[in-house]
């Protein structure tokens, strides 16, 4: 991995407009925060940096830094979010039931969560590069209510499932396991988790699902802005422990996001990227 210094000398560039006119973040292209302060550069990167201060010595840091590409690397995923003539990105279609999801051959990564986790706050940020693309965002709890499909060009698709708990559809179960049991293109689930409030009930059940469907699947939490250190740290090592001790099929490093501020995108861009078959990394890591 590049050193914060040798990034800041590599040039920035963004459109701050897209096709139709709408504007896009000042924040969406990982080579536009270069120009920011080696600090926040790297917080914005690695969100775990942020931490790792307050941690005690004795904790095992490995596992928080499994997936740790490059900038070139990240630079490199952050194409694919780019929409082009011969790279469409769009929504593509809705199912209420696995029946109606469409038969696609590409590789294929669904987010699922509690109910105003959110799941569609963190795709319209993966997709800022792209704002024509339509990620309708409610601040009412439950809004998604059906599999909405996005195609990345021809490279991969990704779906946003409706949430559980609170206010979930009332077929939520006979709509999500069996598109989980059934995908088969489906390489990754991401499992989302409020890092303000850590793991709940509801989420431990989602846990038990995933590991039931044998599909390999990522912690994601949310919100990392929402809460200070000391709780987003102790609801993220509570987490931890779990995984480690109860869970076979999920991949060790949770990610850190915040959808808001841009914290961890540039990194799930890439990691998204990477585990569908996407992009080749120039450094190694495990998936």
């Amino acid at each position: 991995m590049l050193p914060v210094r040798q990034l800041l000398r590599l040039r920035p560039g963004v459109a701050v407009s897209c096709a139709t006119g709408q504007r896009i973040h000042k924040l969406a292209s990982v080579q536009k925060v270069t120009s920011l302060p080696p600090k926040k550069l790297r917080s914005l990167l690695y969100p775990f940096s942020e931490l790792e201060a307050y941690l005690d010595r004795s904790v095992d840091r490995t596992q928080f830094q499994l997936f740790d590409p490059s900038l070139e690397d990240m630079i490199e995923a952050e194409k694919l979010f780019h929409s082009s003539p011969s790279h469409k990105i769009d929504y593509y279609i809705s199912a209420e039931r696995m029946e109606h999801a469409p038969d696609l051959k590409q590789p294929e990564v669904c987010f699922i969560g509690r109910s105003n986790v959110g799941k569609s706050s963190l795709i319209k940020a993966l997709f800022s590069l792209t704002p024509e693309v339509e990620v309708r965002v409610s601040k009412t709890p439950g809004h998604t209510k059906k599999m909405n499909f996005f195609r990345v060009g021809k490279a991969f698709t990704i779906v946003d499932m409706p949430g559980y708990g609170h206010k979930a559809p009332r077929d939520f179960v006979d709509m999500v396991e069996p598109y989980l049991y059934t995908r088969k293109n489906l390489v990754r689930t991401f499992l989302l988790v409020d890092g303000s409030v850590g793991l709940q009930k509801a989420d431990l059940i989602a846990l038990e699902m995933c590991e039931e469907t044998g599909c390999p699947y990522v912690m994601v939490v949310t919100k990392i802005d929402k809460c200070g250190s000391g709780t987003l740290l102790t609801n993220l090592l509570n987490l931890q422990d779990v995984v480690k001790t109860e869970m076979t099929s999920c991949f060790p490093q949770p990610f850190l996001i915040s959808s808001l501020q841009f914290g961890g995108i540039y990194l799930l861009r890439c990691f998204i990227a990477h585990v569908t078959g996407s992009i080749r990394l120039k450094e190694t890591s495990q998936s």
